[in-house]
């Protein structure tokens, strides 16, 4: 992505397929420079532009009309069944913007985790972003979502356990992430964009994560591909020896070539080969112990 170089040794599961990074490098901060995506700035809307993001939410819930889903929920938003009354908490928020949106939109009780969080601006009522690891906190939660943070930590069981004691019985689990199921990956190895050494920490795949997740006691309800053409020109850019820079695209790729790269996303998606995925996760109202 930055053009640092660099060797890192990756493991893969001989059961399921998942990644693990063999050794972390003992400073990553060298992997998150200011200018990195998640480090950008909380882009704020004007009162109108809050108005119209409040009343297209309003007629979304309403009606569950697709044609009214904001841009950033198109995949996950209406599977996840979101009520506005919902203590809501995003692991790994980076600066915030998502729930921002969620708030500007109606929703009223949002928690934000990032060890890495800025000094936070100003922040609507009923949002509230937290300078700490999740598992440091004592809030309980209906929804928890990671959206592409679970493959940045070091300990998959870790984090799914503590999301596990700090989600109310009923709660739902949102974990997006890319997957080891992935035909680039296989395809490619080393030069799929989103293995993203040394950042990606863990990668699992699909039977892994619900293997894992069903060990910890949740109920996985269903897995969705959602996967986009940018693991074809991403990993395109670096067959071709550039960093991950968008302006390049075009000296590369054609128009065509991009188009039949959103349908070949599309395909994968369908046929559980792209290489990212939604995981949709429940803690049972009732807990039944495990016998041994």
């Amino acid at each position: 992505m930055l053009g640092l170089g660099g060797e890192f040794t990756y493991t893969s599961c001989d059961s399921c397929g998942s990644l693990q990074i063999l050794e972390i490098p003992r400073d990553l901060g060298n992997y998150y420079p200011s200018a990195y995506y998640s480090f950008q700035r909380l882009q704020f809307s004007s009162y109108l532009r809050r108005l119209v993001k409040y009343l297209r939410m309003q007629v979304y819930l309403t009606t569950g009309s697709s044609f009214f889903c904001p841009p950033f929920g198109t995949d996950w938003l209406q599977k996840l069944k979101l009520k506005r009354t919902d203590r809501i908490a995003d692991v790994g928020c980076g600066t915030g913007q998502l729930l921002y949106e969620l708030s500007v939109s109606g929703f009223q009780d949002l928690h934000g985790f990032d060890p890495y969080l800025e000094n936070s601006p100003s922040l609507p009522a009923g949002l509230q972003l937290w300078k700490m690891e999740f598992d440091q906190t004592d809030l309980h939660f209906d929804v928890i979502m990671l959206h592409h943070s679970f493959e940045h930590v070091a300990d998959p069981k870790s984090i799914l356990s503590a999301c596990f004691d700090r989600l109310a019985p009923g709660g739902r689990l949102l974990i997006r992430c890319p997957v080891a199921d992935a035909a680039v990956w296989q395809e490619k190895e080393s030069l799929w964009v989103q293995l993203d050494a040394p950042r990606h920490l863990s990668i699992p795949s699909t039977n892994g994560f619900v293997e894992l997740a069903q060990r910890i006691g949740f109920e996985v309800n269903e897995i969705l591909f959602d996967s986009t053409s940018f693991q074809f020109w991403g990993t395109g850019l670096y067959e071709n020896g550039e960093k991950l820079d968008r302006t390049r695209i075009q000296t590369y790729f054609s128009q065509e070539q991009l188009k039949a790269w959103d349908q070949q996303a599309l395909e994968y998606n369908r046929q559980g080969k792209g290489d990212q995925a939604c995981f949709f996760c429940v803690k049972p109202t009732k807990l039944v112990e495990k016998q041994a």
